[in-house]
C-alpha cells in the first residue's frame, strides 16, 4: 500500500526532554559517554517554524530566552542551522530556508533545548524539502548531529541506550503531569560530567515487559532509578538543592529529580490540575525561577 502523502507543517513544537532517569553507564575511548535512560517528552518546548513568505534565507530569533543563544545565536553554530544544512547536504541541495526560532525553554539547562530544535527543523525540512523521506534515513542525519538529537526526533518515553543513538519506544506508558524548575543558571554538561567521580555505574533495572500500565508502577520502577549526574550537578550549582527540595514539597508531587546535567528539575504529578496548582505556588515563592507545568500524553500502544 502506498503511503499517503506527509502533509507539510508549518511548525513544531521541540518538545523538551526530561530523563526521568540517568545511569552513566561507562565511557568510551573517543570520550563519549555511555547512558541508559528513561526519557520523557511532556508538551512544552520551543517552536521551530517557516518564516513568513519573502523572508531571507535565516534563522530569527524571538521569546523569553533567545538573548542567551549570545550575538551570534542565528549563525551557524545554531543546531537548527546545523540541522538545515545537514539535511540541504543529504539532499543535495541549497539549505535556503527561512525559519524562525521561538526560545521558551532555559538554555543550558539539561532539557535538550538545543537537540529538540535541531530534531523539529529536520522534520520540518523533510516535509517541505522531501516528503517522501524516510524516518529511518532522518534518523540517521540526526545523530550526526548530536548524541540526544535522535530521542529528540522521536519525542516519545523510550529507553534510551549507548550515548543516546539507542531509541526503544515505550508502550504502555501513563498521562500524568510534570512541573518543570529552573533557578536561572546554567550548567556546563562537560564540567558535570568532569565532576562525575565514577564513570561505570550499573545500569538501569529491566523494565516491565508490558510496559507502565499506571503512574503507581512507574512511579515505583523510578524509585529503584537514579541521575547519575544529580550529584555532581549539586556540586557545582549548589542552587539545584534548593529546586529539588521546593518540588519535593509541593502537595501531590509523585517523585522530585534533576534533568539531564542541570539545573532544570521535575515533579511528577498525577493531573495536569494538580501540577498547574503547585506551578502557581512555586510563582508566588520563589519569582525568579523558570517554572513551568506541563502534561505527559498517554502511550497505549507504540502505534498510538
Amino acid at each position: 500500500m502506498t503511503e499517503p502523502p506527509r502533509p507539510t507543517a508549518h511548525a513544531r513544537l521541540a518538545r523538551a526532554k526530561l530523563n526521568y532517569a540517568l545511569h552513566v553507564t561507562g565511557q568510551r575511548a573517543d570520550g563519549y559517554h555511555l547512558v541508559e535512560s528513561l526519557a520523557v517528552f511532556p508538551a512544552i518546548g520551543d517552536r521551530v517554524s517557516l518564516a513568513p513568505a519573502g523572508a531571507a534565507p535565516g534563522l530569527s530569533l524571538s521569546g523569553r530566552f533567545s538573548g542567551d543563544l549570545g550575538p551570534s545565536g542565528s549563525g551557524e553554530d545554531n543546531l537548527v542551522v546545523k540541522a538545515a544544512a545537514c539535511l540541504a547536504q543529504h539532499l543535495g541541495r541549497d539549505a535556503d530556508a527561512a525559519l524562525a526560532l521561538k526560545k521558551a525553554l532555559p538554555v543550558a539547562s539539561g532539557i535538550g533545548g538545543g537537540s529538540a530544535d535541531a530534531a523539529a527543523a529536520l522534520r520540518l525540512l523533510r516535509d517541505l524539502w522531501a516528503p517522501e523521506l524516510d524516518d529511518t534515513i532522518l534518523a540517521e542525519l540526526a545523530a550526526k548531529l548530536g548524541a540526544d538529537v535522535p530521542m529528540c526526533l522521536f519525542s516519545k518515553p523510550a529507553r534510551i541506550g549507548g550515548i543516546g543513538e539507542l531509541v526503544t519506544p515505550l508502550a504502555p506508558f501513563p498521562a500524568h503531569a510534570v512541573v518543570l524548575a529552573n533557578p536561572g543558571i546554567a550548567v556546563s554538561t562537560p564540567e558535570v560530567f568532569k565532576a562525575l567521580k565514577t564513570k561505570a555505574n550499573a545500569p538501569l533495572p529491566d523494565l516491565p515487559h508490558d510496559g507502565f500500565g499506571d503512574l503507581a508502577a512507574l512511579c515505583a520502577w523510578l524509585a529503584s532509578t537514579r541521575n547519575d549526574l544529580e550529584e555532581p550537578a549539586r556540586a557545582l550549582a549548589p542552587d539545584v538543592d534548593a529546586v529539588l527540595a521546593a518540588l519535593g514539597a509541593c502537595a501531590g508531587a509523585r517523585l522530585a529529580r534533576m534533568s539531564g546535567s542541570g539545573a532544570t528539575c521535575f515533579a511528577i504529578f498525577e493531573t495536569l490540575q494538580d501540577a498547574q496548582a503547585a506551578e502557581h505556588a512555586l510563582h508566588a515563592d520563589r519569582p525568579g525561577w523558570w517554572i513551568a507545568a506541563a502534561p505527559v500524553e498517554r502511550i497505549g500502544t507504540l502505534a498510538g
